[in-house]
């Protein structure tokens, strides 16, 4: 059973330096559940985690905090910290509130955009076309958006963006999972990149709203063919 899994047996044990094992532990505990090492409903114990790094409680404990929050996962009565399913009943929801939130960052950011940024942004496509390792097509896919999002003037905007980012790492590996592939294609990534250095606005934001529109059908349609009738 997932609960069962011993962290020792998927995380590497490793002397932390105190000041930085909280942000050492967040990744590491974050790659394993995004490669699928810590499978849905596996038990995340704080003293186990402590142990196998070397430290106290309150990194492990704060870092655990930081998962929760970007919804890898969940705490239950009496089991504490879980990892939490691969896709919840608010994704869709998720994906929405994306809609809204980006397309005004892209609005914002798209006329200061600099040639140096396009070009960042084409070289994230060029990788993800060839990355198959889940946790590092959500980095790119990460990076990417908010290349094209960082010229935007409202700093609030792109701090919530942010965190919706973090997140869409873990509808990343269900929907690769779900659809057997191993990558996903780069054509509304590369569509969008095309519209933003030619400075075509609205172009660009339906490119967009098309890219994540798409994705909440996916997750929709899962979600409802996990229903009773």
């Amino acid at each position: 059973m997932a609960d069962k899994i011993k962290l020792s047996s998927v995380l590497n044990s490793e002397q932390l330096l105190p000041h930085l094992a909280r942000g050492v532990i967040e990744e590491r505990v974050r790659s394993a559940i995004l490669e699928g090492r810590l499978p849905p409903g596996t038990a995340i114990r704080q003293q186990e985690l402590a142990t196998l790094y070397g430290v106290s409680r309150m990194p492990v404990r704060e870092a655990l905090r930081q998962l929760e929050a970007q919804s890898l996962l969940n705490v239950e009565l009496h089991k504490g910290a879980v990892v939490a399913p691969l896709i919840g009943e608010d994704a869709a929801d998720a994906y929405d509130l994306r809609v809204l939130l980006e397309s005004e960052a892209l609005r914002q950011s798209i006329p200061f955009l600099t040639a140096q940024d396009i070009a960042k942004a084409r070289s994230c496509i060029q990788q993800l076309e060839n990355e198959t390792r889940h946790a590092e097509i959500a980095r790119l896919n990460r990076e990417l958006h908010m290349l094209l999002y960082s010229k935007a003037a409202n700093q609030k905007l792109l701090r919530l963006i942010d965190a919706e980012l973090m997140q869409e790492e873990r509808f990343l590996r269900f929907h690769l999972s779900s659809m057997g592939l191993g990558k996903l294609t780069q054509d509304d990534h590369t569509a969008l990149v095309d519209a933003a250095s030619a400075k075509r606005v609205n172009d660009a934001i339906a490119v967009l709203e098309h890219h994540l529109n798409s994705a909440a059908v996916t997750i929709r349609r899962y979600l409802d063919s996990q229903r009773p009738y």
